[in-house]
């Protein structure tokens, strides 16, 4: 996936993920979790993981959810898209 292909809400999910607002499940096909709430769009924020972009940020036990974080690919999409370590515009 690269940085073209993103939409807004791909980039979103990044930005969160950067602000240390987004958690994963730990399973085959993993879900993210915004604030606590199920993203909407679970398809999408998967292909973000096995893209790369987003990983656990720890190990954990099946079906815990853990902590997301952005790897270093996850971290160069955002900046090349204008957005800082944090998420924040540049």
């Amino acid at each position: 996936m690269t940085n073209p292909q993103l939409t807004h809400r791909a980039h979103a999910i990044l930005r969160a993920t950067a602000c240390g607002r987004v958690h994963v499940s730990l399973s085959c096909e993993p879900d993210i979790f915004v604030d606590g709430l199920a993203f909407s769009d679970q398809p999408g924020a998967r292909a973000l993981i096995h893209a790369g972009l987003i990983s656990p940020a720890r190990p954990g036990r099946i079906g815990e959810q853990v902590p997301a974080r952005l790897t270093d690919t996850g971290r160069g999409v955002l900046a090349a898209a204008g957005f800082g370590a944090r998420g924040t515009a540049a």
